[in-house]
């Protein structure tokens, strides 16, 4: 089976527009960007995928120690790019989907033109000077929940890092999407991605990137964004206004708004 098909790509736009490829984050689907990628239809070719497990991937094709690593993920983005046969890529990577585009980035830098991360964090985990928002024993808590309570989690989760307590509809539709995830399968992902630790990488990425810093980010605070402009060897760091984690749903308009500003559109 092709890669396209084992991760459900979807193209819109000029095909022979730029390619912009972009990546969803933990528990989340293609469909989350809804309201990005129209913005940039009549300027790029717009490639959208699921990560394996996760929407309309092939779940057959699901490889437990090929995904103990993000570089699984990586090398996915990979092999999709190779075999749409795409180049001078903007690649928009939101949360854990910003370090898996990083690195792509450093894989296969011919590839790749530019990086849109959206809420990146390279560590979760405190360490020493380093502040990643979340203690070892927060990060123990969180994942022996999920791992024990799924739907629970979900639902007590999804609006804590949604934010915006006054839009309930859209911490609604993320745990919803949280809950069409298989738990097993999103248990290791969660793992896999909140124990991760790039930021040996960061000064790897000769790609240049904007970094787009939400506001009282539960997941990725500010220090995180801060840590992760001033380490990658050529980026801008733009503070949105917008509140929690996913400003892809809860402030699209700024988000595009940033992105076309970076992109000169």
């Amino acid at each position: 089976m092709s890669a396209c098909a084992r991760h459900n790509v979807v193209t819109h736009g000029r095909l022979e527009g730029r390619p912009m490829v972009l990546a969803h984050g933990f528990g989340c689907d293609q469909h989350m960007w809804r309201h990005v990628w129209p913005a940039f239809a009549d300027t790029h070719r717009i490639v959208l995928f699921d990560h394996m497990g996760y929407g309309g991937s092939d779940l057959s094709a699901y490889d437990p120690q090929r995904y103990d690593s993000l570089r699984g993920y990586a090398d996915d983005v990979l092999a999709i790019l190779e075999e749409l046969d795409l180049r001078d890529v903007v690649f928009v990577g939101h949360s854990v989907s910003a370090m898996i585009g990083a690195l792509a980035a450093i894989e296969a830098p011919d590839r790749f033109g530019r990086l849109v991360l959206i809420g990146p964090s390279p560590r979760y985990i405190d360490d020493d000077d380093y502040v990643g928002g979340f203690t070892r024993e927060d990060i123990d808590g969180l994942l022996a929940s999920l791992e024990s309570n799924y739907l629970g989690w979900s639902g007590t989760m999804a609006p804590v890092i949604m934010g915006n307590p006054d839009r309930p509809e859209l911490g609604e539709e993320l745990t919803n999407s949280f809950c069409r995830t298989d738990p097993e399968i999103a248990a290791r992902f969660a793992r896999t991605t909140f124990l991760s630790d790039n930021r040996a990488d960061l000064a790897r990425v000769t790609t240049p990137a904007l970094v787009l810093q939400c506001s009282q980010d539960v997941i990725a605070p500010d220090t995180v964004g801060r840590y992760v402009h001033e380490h990658l060897p050529e980026s801008e760091l733009v503070q949105l206004t917008a509140t929690g984690h996913c400003p892809n749903l809860s402030a699209p308009e700024e988000t595009v708004g940033a992105m076309r500003s970076y992109l000169g559109l």
